[in-house]
């Protein structure tokens, strides 16, 4: 069992932000994060809209925040999935896969999520063989071949876009007739010749043998056909907030609801980033949530120090 005055869950840009200012305040501070600093950082090519950084590779801004938040104490524990999340008394308790827990009257939730599968059939079943959730990691595994991405997001988009360097051709289906993707990155999109979007579009199955070979959807009333190497799937977000074994609002979508301190309805949890219901998911907004958090839960334990004392 570990103790320490602020635990935060998920090493994001929200999640490093928030400890980078918990440390300098001079609080013991941990990291958990199932996986390496970064968060959906590693998950993207280019940054190109977080202000100070004209154009910033992912893997290397969240290299730079890690080290960061290392140079003022942070405790980092990367590759330690975390099992459950609970509250005994004002104590935080956070129980880890490997059986060990931690402890702290503060907990800043910055757990992100994970993508959200299309649910049909094949999806699962060529996961890694031709389906996959990240353009960034499996795009070139693709050179020289036809691919589908689903989805018409900021992400679906953006990622269409980057796999267009390896593919001969990517095709953008959408279910509906407009994409909600931000006009810069559908202005983009449509300048490239190796795009081509295919709306209006329902996906209804993967075909392959041992790996992808086709996409079938549903357009007009009638089902046709792509023949693809890959498919590229981008049609939302699921939160990590099941984590939580004690009540926490959220809204219908299991996003974690907070005031404008980033407070959840349980005293001494906040929660930041793209675990919480906000209006965008950014790593502009999420740096603000952490930092908020951050200085509210410094607060926080002030207040139950000076309580103990008296």
């Amino acid at each position: 069992m570990s103790d320490y005055d602020v635990i935060i869950v998920g090493g994001g840009p929200a999640g490093l932000a928030a400890a980078l200012y918990t440390a300098r305040m001079d609080l013991k501070t941990v990291v958990v994060d199932r996986g390496p600093l970064g968060g959906q950082l590693l998950n993207t090519e280019l940054v190109e809209d977080y202000p100070g950084f004209e154009s910033v590779l992912g893997s290397e801004l969240a290299l730079k925040m890690g080290e960061h938040a290392r140079k003022f104490g942070v405790a980092v524990r990367d590759f330690e999935p975390v099992e459950a999340i609970d509250v005994e008394d004002q104590t935080k308790v956070v129980r880890l896969e490997s059986g060990e827990e931690l402890r702290a009257p503060a907990l800043i939730m910055a757990a992100g999520g994970l993508p959200r599968y299309l649910e049909v059939p094949g999806e699962k079943e060529f996961w890694g063989r031709g389906v996959s959730y990240c353009a960034v990691c499996d795009g070139a595994f693709f050179k020289g071949q036809e691919l589908a991405v689903v989805g018409g997001g900021d992400a679906a988009v953006e990622e269409g876009d980057f796999l267009t360097r390896y593919a001969s051709k990517v095709y953008i289906i959408h279910r509906r007739n407009e994409l909600r993707a931000q006009p810069i990155l559908v202005d983009r999109a449509r300048a490239n010749p190796k795009i081509k979007f295919v709306l209006d579009a329902h996906v209804k199955e993967i075909v392959g043998e041992d790996k992808v070979h086709v996409i079938r959807y549903e357009q007009g009333g009638a089902t046709k056909e792509l023949r693809v190497g890959g498919v590229f799937i981008f049609v939302g977000f699921v939160p990590n907030s099941k984590l939580f074994k004690v009540h926490i609002d959220h809204d219908a979508g299991g996003y974690i609801l907070t005031d404008r301190n980033m407070q959840t309805s349980v005293e001494g949890i906040w929660a930041v980033g793209d675990v919480r219901a906000q209006l965008t998911k950014q790593i502009a907004t999420a740096v603000g949530d952490g930092t908020t958090a951050a200085v509210a839960a410094a607060m926080y334990i002030t207040a139950l120090k000076d309580t103990a004392r008296a």
